[in-house]
């Protein structure tokens, strides 16, 4: 049993905290709002984080979870890796490159992984396994979404997470990589239609998800998807919205079901790889709560039980350079329930 310290308790952060419990962790959680249900046997705080404080929160602690909104987490994990030892599952999605506190990570023997969700996250894990399988890639391709399971007269979308991170993906120039060269594309280019099992036809368009995997993967092209139901981007671009708009129209519904779909296909010539990762949620948890939050508490345990023990800051990747650890993820995801479907396996 290790002792969590879970920052953020929103929907994925209060996931990843009761999860960490009912695999038998002492866990910590800590958030400015009130945090969402939750056993009793968890420790909650109500407060504010931030330089002053941190230390008080994650000392005595064997992991630290940063689950906190982009906006702010790249601040706190600076202070994170200023303390000496921490070791730290990192879902902040922040428009700052982590790797660039690598050098202060070294310095204070601490270790941090980031992107520990489902994309970034998982995607990048499977895309490092074919490499390393493959060698060279022609192409990888990432298409992502969590969306109502049925299409509204609205927006047909519900936020899983940070309304202000999906605002910050909507505009966010899209890092890609493009006939052998990196380059940036606007966000929500790129749109077409795509076929989802199960659902239909729904919309995608270039997001900035590829982010580390354009200095770890030799491929000739890199490109990762958001996916939403058609019209959802057409409104959004049908006029300017407040931030507190779009917050309290993409508020999420937990009695609305809906689902989270991961594609990732990989090409070498006449060789191929492909993955299908697919969740309705259960037992009143979002999906992308789960699919996300499933891979950060696999991290934050190998972190614990030293199978992840390199100092430094890390990208999602590392997962994807040792067989052993993609097969725990994906055992791992697929006891909760969330059905993962290699093709190559004839599934």
């Amino acid at each position: 049993m290790a002792r969590m310290c879970v920052l953020g308790g929103g929907l994925v952060g209060s996931f990843v905290a009761s999860t960490l419990h009912e695999r038998g962790h002492d866990v910590r959680v800590v958030d400015a709002e009130p945090i969402l249900a939750i056993s009793p046997d968890i420790e909650c705080l109500n407060s504010r984080v931030n330089a002053d404080n941190l230390l008080a929160f994650v000392d005595g602690f064997d992991v630290t979870i940063n689950c906190l909104p982009g906006r702010i987490g790249h601040s706190i994990r600076k202070h994170l890796l200023s303390i000496e030892g921490m070791r730290i599952a990192d879902l902040a999605f922040t428009a700052e490159d982590p790797r660039s506190l690598h050098d202060l990570a070294k310095k204070n023997n601490a270790s941090l992984i980031y992107d520990v969700g489902i994309a970034p996250g998982l995607s990048n894990a499977l895309l490092k396994a074919a490499e390393s399988e493959m060698g060279t890639l022609q192409s990888g391709k990432i298409w992502v979404g969590g969306n109502p399971q049925e299409p509204d007269d609205e927006w047909s979308y519900m936020a899983p997470f940070s309304p202000s991170d999906v605002i910050e993906e909507y505009t966010r120039p899209a890092r890609i990589r493009r006939n052998g060269q990196n380059v940036s594309e606007p966000a929500l280019s790129e749109r077409h239609l795509i076929s989802v099992p199960g659902y239909g036809q729904m919309e995608a368009f270039l997001t900035d998800g590829v982010r580390s995997l354009l200095d770890t993967i030799d491929s000739h092209e890199l490109l990762e998807y958001t996916v939403r139901w058609p019209g959802h981007i057409d409104r959004y671009l049908s006029r300017e919205y407040s931030e507190d708009d779009l917050i309290e129209a993409w508020k999420f519904d937990s009695n609305r079901p809906e689902f989270t779909w991961l594609s990732v296909l990989v090409t070498n010539g006449q060789q191929s790889r492909k993955w299908d990762v697919i969740d309705e949620g259960q037992d009143g948890c979002s999906s992308m709560a789960r699919t996300t939050g499933l891979v950060t508490v696999e991290v934050a345990e190998m972190l614990a039980d030293g199978t992840l023990s390199d100092t430094g800051v890390m990208p999602p990747e590392v997962l994807g350079t040792d067989s052993k650890l993609v097969h725990r993820l994906i055992a791992a995801m697929r006891k909760a329930g969330v059905r993962i479907i290699d093709h190559s396996d004839g599934e």
